[in-house]
Order: C-alpha cells, then sequence, then structure tokens
C-alpha cells in the first residue's frame, strides 16, 4: 500500500550534480570566510586575494562555541513552548499533514527580554564583533555536525519521507541537497526550526552588535549605521511575522535539509546578510541627509512590493473567495488550483523577488560607492533569486502544463519588466 508513496530516484541533478554539490561544500565557507577576512582590512578590496589568514588555531575557541550552543538551545527552548498557535502544513506525499507551532514573533520578543536583560547585567554585546572569525567558525562546524547527523539519521527514515530533490542515490549529492524532507525529532522539525529561529534572530543580534561596536569606536551609531539595522530589522520582523506562509515555499515543500539549507540557515544568513553592517565598523561612510532619504524611499518601494505580492499570494492560496483577491483574473489548472494573472503576479512572474532585489541594494547603498565588497549580497542575491525563479518555472511547467504556458504568455517577464 505505502509503495505508491515512496519517493522516486531523482533524476534531474541540480548545481552540477555530485561534482558541483562535492565543489559547493568547499566553496561556501571558504567565500565566508574570504569576504569577513578581507572586510577587516583597510582596503577592503575583493581584488586583495588572498586577504590574511590568520592561524587556524585562533579560529577555534571552546567559550564561542558553547555560546553559540546557548543561543541555539535558547531558540530550541522557545521554539517548544506552547505559545502561539499550532496549524498543518501542505499535504504531503502519502496524504499526511504535519503540525507546526507558529511563534516565531512570540520568540523574537522573549529573545529580545533575555539579551535587554544581558546587557543589563552588563554583557558587552560587542563581544560578537571581537569573536565574529571564532563564531563564524563556530557556526561552520555546527553545520556540519548537523549535516551529517542529518543524513546519517536520512539512511534510516521511511521512503515515504524522503526528498524529491535528494534521493538520488549518490551519497555526496543527497548529503547536500538534503536526504530527509521533513526531519524529525518527535514533534520538533529541524528544518522548519532552523529556517527563520537561529539564523534569522542571529542575524538581527549580529547588526545590533555592529551598532554597539561602532558607538564604542566613535561615541554613537552613524546614519549608515541605523538605515542597515533599520532596514534589515524590518525584513526579519516581517519574516517571523508572517512565519506561517514558509509552509508553502520550496525549502519546505521540495528541498531536503541537508548541508545547503543548514549552512545557510545556520552561518550564511548571519555571517553574510550582517556584511554590511560589519563592513562599516571599520569603514565608516558619511550619508547627507538627501541621500538618507533617498535610499530610505528605494527600500520603502521595495518592501512595499515584497510585502504586497506575498500577502497577495498568500491570501489567495488560504481563501480564493477573500475579497481582498475576489476581483483578480486567474487561470484555472488541471490540479484543480487557479494561477493569479493580474495585480502583482500579472506584473511579472515573480514580483516578489523584484522587491527582494530593490532591498538589498538599498541595504548596500549606506555603505558608499567606493568599494565593490558591501554589494556582494546583491550580486548573490541577484544570482540566487534568478536560479530560484528557474527552479521555479521548472517545477511549475511540470505542475500545471499547458496553464503555466499560458501564464507565462500573458505575463513575459519573470522578475524585472521590460528586462528579463
Amino acid at each position: 500500500m505505502m509503495d505508491r508513496y515512496k519517493i522516486p530516484r531523482t533524476k534531474e541533478l541540480e548545481f552540477g550534480g555530485p561534482l558541483g554539490a562535492m565543489i559547493l561544500i568547499f566553496l561556501m565557507p571558504a567565500t565566508v570566510f574570504y569576504l569577513l577576512l578581507t572586510c577587516r582590512t583597510e582596503q577592503a578590496s575583493v581584488l586583495n586575494f588572498p586577504p590574511p589568514l590568520p592561524p587556524l588555531s585562533t579560529l577555534w575557541s571552546p567559550h564561542t562555541f558553547l555560546l553559540l550552543l546557548a543561543w541555539v538551545g535558547l531558540q530550541a527552548a522557545l521554539y517548544m513552548l506552547p505559545m502561539g498557535k499550532v496549524t498543518e502544513g501542505i499535504v504531503l506525499r502519502d496524504k499526511s499533514r504535519l503540525q507546526y507551532r507558529i511563534n516565531a514573533f512570540q520568540a523574537m520578543g522573549v529573545t529580545a527580554l533575555v539579551v535587554g536583560a544581558g546587557l543589563a547585567a552588563g554583557l558587552r554585546l560587542s563581544y560578537i564583533y571581537d569573536h565574529f572569525l571564532q563564531l563564524a567558525f563556530s557556526a561552520l562546524l555546527l553545520a556540519f555536525g548537523l549535516s551529517f547527523l542529518l543524513y546519517f539519521k536520512s539512511l534510516f527514515a521511511p521512503e515515504t519521507t524522503l526528498a524529491p530533490g535528494g534521493n538520488s542515490g549518490n551519497p555526496i549529492y543527497d548529503f547536500f541537497m538534503g536526504h530527509e524532507l521533513n526531519p524529525r525529532i518527535g514533534s520538533f522539525d529541524l528544518k522548519y526550526f532552523c529556517e527563520l529561529r537561529p539564523g534569522l534572530l542571529g542575524w538581527a543580534l549580529v547588526n545590533m552588535a555592529m551598532l554597539v561596536k561602532e558607538t564604542e569606536l566613535r561615541g554613537s551609531p552613524s546614519l549608515a549605521m541605523l538605515l542597515v539595522n533599520a532596514f534589515q530589522l524590518l525584513y526579519v520582523v516581517d519574516a517571523l511575522w508572517n512565519e506561517e506562509a514558509i509552509l508553502t515555499t520550496m525549502d519546505i515543500v521540495h528541498d531536503g535539509f541537508g548541508f545547503m539549507l543548514t549552512f545557510g540557515d545556520l552561518a550564511w544568513v548571519p555571517f553574510i546578510y550582517s556584511l554590511q553592517a560589519y563592513f562599516l565598523v571599520n569603514h565608516p561612510q558619511k550619508l547627507s541627509l538627501p541621500m538618507a532619504a533617498g535610499i530610505l524611499l528605494l527600500n520603502g518601494v521595495g518592501y512595499c512590493i515584497f510585502r504586497s505580492a506575498n500577502s497577495q499570494k498568500n491570501t489567495f492560496r488560504r481563501n480564493p473567495n477573500d475579497p481582498r483577491v475576489t476581483g483578480l483574473k486567474t487561470i484555472p489548472t488541471a490540479t484543480g488550483r487557479r494561477l493569479l494573472v493580474s495585480g502583482w503576479w500579472g506584473f511579472v512572474r515573480h514580483p516578489n523577488y523584484l522587491g527582494d532585489l530593490i532591498m538589498a541594494l538599498a541595504w548596500s547603498l549606506p555603505c558608499g560607492l567606493t568599494h565593490v565588497l558591501p554589494y556582494f549580497y546583491v550580486f548573490y542575491f541577484t544570482v540566487l533569486l534568478i536560479h530560484r525563479e528557474a527552479r521555479d518555472e521548472h517545477q511549475c511547467l511540470r505542475k500545471y502544463g499547458l496553464a503555466w504556458q499560458e501564464y507565462c504568455q500573458r505575463v513575459p517577464y519573470r522578475i524585472f519588466p521590460y528586462l528579463y
């Protein structure tokens, strides 16, 4: 009976297959340390390669590793607390639905109280800046360790619980992509927990630490640092407030929980997404009020597109008869679902990605125009979203067939209107 629910072997391999996966397993950590080490230099030039390399022994600190474990442990404890509502995810291949506790926003509030109490007790938040490389190295070790445990666990998982994209039979590829779709320990969903909690909240905490360090060095935070902190905090708060929306994303629905997501959640997000704030500590920038106002407006436009498009999509998915979306045009599909073809989703096929990229630019502009390094996030995120858009397109074409082809004809631009 359960044989028909087995996940078939993954035939279409991404990222260049096993060889590409092997390269990325080494390239992703190397990129993190290359950028952080370059950011610490006076020139902060990406052309100065290699950057000054510290002795490997200085990167390992049991103290910082324990602090990182304490941070993850705190978030895990908050995730398990009986606060917030419990909701169901999408229908899985075996027709079951997993339950998820939605309490990330409340966890953020409790975390803020804990950090505030620590500061009142004399905690030096600038410790994060002073030991940033050690913390990044600890996050790298944690990501590798968890990835190996996840892969080992997946070898004993029922075949119905494997990930559609990580069941190739090649251990390197499946280790990278994630062999099991929703690995759990009891009711504790490891992928769902890591998706928003330790890394995203950690990103906001790192940014705050950079602001504190700049204040210690110069007496007050710069306008550029305040803008970067405010913009990215808004993004984090938005993600946590709309936590339930991630249950329909590709990360949750399709991708297994392997090294790609583990490293991304625990190391890449908190240490690469905070690169602008880290840069500003040693490379202060003066912003005029008109320039700051222009950057503020740009971020506002990006956020409005991002939030409006996502809200429109999520409202329609939950209830197509909601008055806020009943007037939108749609295309029927063979699956019984309908595709939005007006509103933001009639403007471009991925308007949320457009908003994301506009915000990414606004986050980097406070760092000035004399260095390329702070704009790494813009370049990386553009490549990431174009690649993710291609994956989306492939999945939608396979799922909706002719209806998706009609949608593409009616909405020809993917992300950038009149360009792409």
